[in-house]
């Protein structure tokens, strides 16, 4: 009997999340409310909040459900945080898309970029998810450094992503979607293994770079001529 429930409360929980997104792709998110949604999936209103406790939540089902922390705190010994967040998302990558029709996928993205609360809903989902990282990372690194390596790492994560839903938003093939993310995986991890000091020889400025990264104003060449000039008027 058990069983049986659960699997009527699964049943009941798709058909609600099916019903809000098909409304919410034909009409946009702001402009469905839940009473709509309730009456479309026949269902109670209170069921529905028993299901999902708001609209936005509908609606951003696995936003942010990544669990970096947990693949930190979970990595094999010997392995560095970085290497294994970029294990998983190149698995990720790699990997079949199950669960959702790319045609599905793509509504969901498109209705989610469409609506200024989805995103700000969105934008909180990920800075939770960010605090715990930084949580994850604070023994090894300390809690300044931590904080900002977690923002570093999931401003990147965030970027991967939003490049990837873009694309199939834009029309662009799942396939070469996933292809061009795995190639951006790998430069976003690289970057945040090596820094980014190498990538170029001058800075805004125009001023070179020296191998630690600091801008070199030009005149420091200009000043050792000087000074050895005025050694050698010395000597005469």
């Amino acid at each position: 009997m058990a069983g049986l429930r659960e699997r009527k409360k699964e049943e009941t929980r798709r058909r609600i999340a099916a019903t809000a997104w098909r409304l919410f792709a034909e009409r946009g998110f702001e402009a469905v409310t839940v009473n709509e949604i309730a009456e479309a999936a026949q269902v109670a209103k209170a069921t529905l909040f028993s299901y999902f406790p708001t609209k936005e939540s509908l609606a951003l089902q696995g936003v942010g459900d990544d669990d970096l922390a947990g693949i930190v705190t979970g990595r094999a010994p010997g392995s560095t945080p970085l290497a294994a967040l970029r294990a998983h998302f190149r698995a990720l990558a790699a990997g079949p898309m199950t669960g959702l029709d790319p045609e599905v996928l793509v509504s969901r993205v498109r209705v989610i970029f469409d609506s200024p609360a989805l995103s700000n809903a969105t934008n909180d989902l990920l800075y939770q998810q960010r605090e715990r990282l930084a949580q994850a990372l604070t023994a090894e690194l300390g809690e300044r450094a931590a904080v900002l390596a977690a923002a570093q790492i999931s401003a990147s994560v965030v970027t991967l992503q939003e490049g990837f839903f873009r694309r199939l938003a834009d029309g662009t093939s799942p396939a070469d979607a996933r292809a061009r993310l795995g190639e951006e995986i790998e430069l976003a991890f690289d970057l945040l293994t090596h820094g980014l000091g190498g990538l170029g020889g001058h800075d805004e400025h125009g001023r070179r770079n020296g191998h630690d990264g600091h801008a070199q104003d030009s005149h420091d060449g200009h000043q050792g001529h000087d000074q050895g000039v005025q050694r050698k008027q010395r000597g005469q």
